[in-house]
């Protein structure tokens, strides 16, 4: 049965070229830290509609990539735009099982669904000797968030700050090898791209899909208004 929220998300997300924060360099930083192989086997989990399949087949030339997301539209998306690479395979999956081992697990900005200590618990079966992880995780940069921004996060009680991110990681048996805070310009790379979809649907615009452009252009607003007090932290963590 069709419902009126989603469908008008993926109006709005329908072919956008990303569906979270990111750069190339942000794969490329982490791939190097984890000291990758060129025939790494690696694993982009909630890939979206693709937008690090590229730089992540980049870091391993030789290597195999599995990308996976629950989402079908995004899985359409991404093997259009990748499906032919013989060293990709991009498929409709669920994170709670990775399927075959991995020297590379990179999930940018969905191991929130899970919880960072359950995903890094549950993904270590997936890793080879020496495997790593690298995941992106909303945080609060700040000890004392505005009430703006709390209220903007209220539906993620459980968003902590660095330090609490790193605990979760250390309850799952993982070390740390390194976090960093992704840029402004990750963020812009899906921001406009999304600003420009609202813009172009705005006009016409009623019930389901006003609602959800008005959520789009308040979160939006709320990371320029308020980025020095949150973000997504990239971290790349490794059994200990």
């Amino acid at each position: 049965m069709s419902n009126p929220y989603w469908d008008a998300f993926f109006e709005l997300h329908r072919d956008l070229p990303r569906e979270g924060p990111g750069l190339p360099e942000d794969v490329a930083w982490a791939a190097g830290l984890a000291g990758l192989a060129a025939d790494a086997q690696m694993c982009d989990v909630a890939c979206g509609p693709g937008a690090d399949i590229p730089a992540l087949r980049a870091a391993a030339p030789q290597g195999s990539l599995y990308a996976f997301d629950k989402v079908e539209h995004f899985v359409a998306e991404a093997q259009a735009r990748y499906g032919d690479d013989p060293l990709a395979d991009i498929a409709v999956g669920d994170m709670n099982d990775l399927p075959g081992t991995y020297d590379f697990v990179w999930c940018a900005g969905a191991i929130y669904f899970m919880g960072v200590t359950e995903a890094l618990t549950r993904w270590r079966s997936a890793l080879l000797p020496g495997g790593t992880i690298a995941f992106s995780q909303v945080c609060w940069f700040t000890q004392t968030p505005s009430q703006y921004a709390r209220d903007g996060w209220a539906d993620y009680p459980d968003m902590t700050d660095e330090a609490g991110v790193c605990a979760r990681v250390a309850a799952a048996g993982y070390e740390v090898l390194a976090t960093r805070r992704l840029s402004d310009a990750a963020w812009e790379a899906y921001y406009t791209p999304l600003d420009a979809r609202v813009a172009a649907l705005r006009p016409n615009a009623t019930g389901a899909l006003a609602d959800v452009l008005q959520e789009s252009e308040a979160e939006a607003a709320l990371w320029r208004d308020a980025r020095d007090e949150f973000g997504y932290l990239l971290c790349v963590v490794r059994p200990a």
